[in-house]
């Protein structure tokens, strides 16, 4: 089996085919992965917006059930699958195709910053794609009453709001997924490499698969925990603007509170990202190893 694996090359590196394969494998990768996490999504949205109600990670499961029933848990999981699928096929599909045209501009330069710069140049236009989408969603997970999914919310949010309701988070987006996929595909491109050269002193491509996804599971979970750290204080402030709790940034900061803005929701938010980021990678390298990339 693994023998057939490795022979298969039918996609050549760099062709539009291995664009399309690393998009389509970002997106199936994402979105399941996405959907899976929805009952600890819901949960963080509205410890974001309500600490006091929800204060805890238990306690809070406990209230949503018991006020609004188990079906609570799994609110806003179109906007989930679907939005966060796009986005995940614009991130990794876009950041094979800027690593190497920054690669091939900038021969000479450090590895690190080829990949901060593929990654924000990636997520530029991923969050473009998924911000309408996350618009509507935080609103159904936190205002039961607003909408029961993106059928009837994107029309809600657009007659009410207009364009700028659907893109009112871009900027706070951006503030939260530019510094956590820079440092996260940076950490996880590193800690490949590191595993590689110190723990089992073997090129990738001379270990068998299990090896190869075993460290792609590793390096995804340290890269997950490193962006969710980073990226906390933006999330917090895209909850905040999407439900109204603030009408600017600088007045969603100061509601919050500085401290706040760092541990607020981060350890549900650590739960949710590290799984979600290292199942991301391993589906992700699965299906690029799978059609020979």
């Amino acid at each position: 089996m693994e023998t057939w694996w490795r022979r298969r090359r039918n996609i050549e590196e760099f062709s539009k085919g291995y664009y399309g394969v690393c998009a389509a494998g970002g997106m199936l990768s994402a979105g399941a992965t996405h959907l899976a996490i929805t009952p600890l999504d819901v949960l963080k949205v509205n410890m974001q917006v309500n600490p006091v109600k929800y204060n805890g990670i238990i306690s809070g499961f406990s209230t949503l059930c018991r006020e609004e029933g188990a079906s609570a848990l799994w609110r806003g999981w179109s906007g989930k699958l679907i939005g966060y699928g796009v986005q995940g096929g614009c991130k990794f599909g876009l950041y094979e195709y800027f690593k190497k045209l920054y690669g091939d501009l900038l021969v000479n330069q450090n590895k690190g910053v080829i990949f901060f710069l593929s990654a924000a140049s990636a997520q530029v236009f991923a969050d473009i794609a998924l911000c309408p989408f996350e618009a509507v969603k935080v609103r159904v997970q936190s205002q039961p009453s607003f909408a029961n999914g993106l059928a009837d919310g994107f029309p809600k949010v657009y007659t009410k709001e207009g364009f700028y309701g659907l893109y009112r988070g871009l900027l706070p987006l951006w503030g939260r997924n530019l510094p956590f996929s820079m440092f996260m595909f940076t950490t996880f491109e590193h800690s490949v490499d590191l595993m590689h050269r110190k723990v089992i002193r073997r090129k990738r491509e001379d270990c068998s698969i299990p090896q190869q996804l075993a460290v792609t599971c590793l390096a995804g979970y340290s890269a997950g925990i490193v962006g969710a750290v980073i990226s906390n204080p933006a999330d917090n402030i895209v909850s905040s603007l999407y439900n109204k709790k603030a009408a600017s940034i600088l007045q969603a900061i100061k509601k919050i509170g500085l401290a706040n803005l760092f541990t607020r929701s981060l350890p549900v938010r650590i739960a949710t990202v590290g799984p979600v980021v290292t199942l991301q990678w391993f589906f992700y390298d699965s299906i690029k190893m799978f059609t020979g990339l």
